[in-house]
C-alpha cells in the first residue's frame, strides 16, 4: 500500500506543477501576434507537455474512490467547503484588485466558477457522487487496450474529423458527448490501471515513449492550427482530446512503474499542499499579469519568474492556511 501511495503522491505533485505551467504560458499562446515565433514555440512545448494534468487529477480520484471504498460524507463536506472557501477568496480578490462586477459574478456562482480554475471543484463532485455505484473490476492490458482505442480515438468526438471523398471514417459516432463522460472515464481508467499488474519489463519505457509522441503531436498540431487559422486554437489541447487522453494514461503508467518506491525529492511538500496551491496560484498569476509585475518583454525570464512566484506565493499561503485549518477541511 505504501508503494501505491508513493506513486499517487508523486503524480499528484507533478500534476499540480503542470497546472501552474499551463496558466503561466497561456498569455504567450493566446498572443501569438505579440511574441516571437521562438517564444511562442517554447510556450507551446511547455503547455503541450502539461495538458495531461487535469485528466491525471481525475484518474487519481478514480483510483481512490472507484475501488473498495467510495466517497463518504466527510469527502463531500470537504469538497463543498473548498468550493465555498476558494470562491470567497476569489471574490475578495476580484473586489479588491479587478474592475469585474462582483455582484454579477456572485449571482452566477452555481452556473459559472468565480475564477476560471475553480471549475475543477464542480467537475470532481461528479466522481464523488458516482463513487458509491462504481467498483472497477481487475482487467488486463489486452482487455483495456481496445477500450482505450475506441473511446480515446475511434469514437472520441474530439478526434479531428477524417474523410475520404466525403465519407467520414473518423470519429465514429457512438453518441458520446460532453467532457463529463471523459472525466468519469479517466476515473475508471485511473482505478483500472492503478490495480493492474504493471511489472512487465519495459512497461514504464513504453509509457514514456508514448507520452513523448503525444506531446510532440500536440506541439506540431497546435502549431499547424496557428499557421492555418492565423490565431491560436485549442483543438489539440482539449482535456478530452485523443492525444491528451493517451498522454495522460501514459503518464499514469510511468508513475506507477517508475515512481512507486519512494517520494521524489521536492515533491513531498508540493503534494501535501497541492490543494492550497491549486486554489491560490491562479490569483497570483492574474495579479502579476495585470499589474505589470511580469517581464513579457523577456519571455525566457518571465515564464520562470511567473511560475516561481505563483508556486512560492500559493505554497506560503497554503502553509499558513494549514496552521489555521487543523482539520484539513480546505487545505
Amino acid at each position: 500500500m505504501q508503494q501505491k501511495i508513493n506513486w499517487i503522491e508523486n503524480l499528484r505533485a507533478i500534476a499540480c506543477l503542470m497546472v501552474i505551467i499551463i496558466h503561466t504560458t497561456t498569455w504567450y499562446l493566446t498572443n501569438a501576434d505579440r511574441v516571437s515565433p521562438l517564444n511562442w514555440t517554447i510556450a507551446n512545448i511547455l503547455d503541450s507537455a502539461s495538458r495531461v494534468c487535469v485528466p491525471v487529477f481525475f484518474m487519481i480520484s478514480g483510483y481512490l474512490f472507484f475501488g473498495e471504498r467510495s466517497a463518504q460524507g466527510r469527502h463531500f463536506l470537504r469538497i463543498g467547503l473548498c468550493l465555498l472557501f476558494y470562491s470567497t477568496v476569489a471574490l475578495l480578490y476580484i473586489w479588491l484588485f479587478t474592475p469585474i462586477n462582483v455582484g454579477r459574478t456572485f449571482i452566477q456562482l452555481l452556473q459559472k466558477p468565480v475564477f476560471y480554475h475553480l471549475w475543477f471543484f464542480f467537475a470532481i463532485i461528479v466522481i464523488y457522487l458516482l463513487s458509491p455505484l462504481i467498483t472497477v473490476k481487475r482487467v488486463g492490458m489486452k482487455t483495456l487496450l481496445p477500450l482505450l482505442l475506441i473511446f480515446g480515438v475511434i469514437a472520441n468526438p474530439n478526434t479531428v474529423a477524417q474523410s475520404v471523398q466525403g465519407f467520414q471514417w473518423l470519429p465514429v459516432n457512438l453518441f458520446i458527448s460532453g467532457d463529463t463522460f471523459y472525466y468519469v472515464l479517466y476515473g475508471l481508467l485511473g482505478r483500472a490501471i492503478g490495480v493492474m499488474e504493471t511489472r512487465t519489463p519495459g512497461a514504464g519505457l513504453a509509457g514514456a515513449v508514448v507520452f513523448a509522441v503525444c506531446v510532440i503531436a500536440i506541439v506540431c498540431g497546435t502549431r499547424q492550427e496557428l499557421i492555418s487559422r492565423g490565431d491560436f486554437a485549442d483543438t489539440y489541447y482539449l482535456y478530452a482530446g485523443p492525444l491528451v487522453f493517451i498522454g495522460a494514461i501514459s503518464l499514469l503508467l510511468i508513475a506507477k512503474c517508475w515512481m512507486n518506491s519512494r517520494m521524489l525529492p521536492g515533491l513531498t511538500l508540493i503534494s501535501r499542499h497541492s490543494l492550497g496551491i491549486y486554489g491560490f496560484h491562479a490569483l497570483f498569476i492574474h495579479f502579476l499579469r495585470t499589474h505589470r509585475l511580469d517581464f513579457r518583454h523577456l519571455p525566457l525570464l518571465d515564464m520562470p519568474w511567473v511560475f516561481a512566484a505563483a508556486l512560492g506565493g500559493s505554497l506560503l499561503l497554503s502553509v499558513g492556511l494549514r496552521r489555521l485549518d487543523t482539520r484539513r477541511l480546505v487545505s
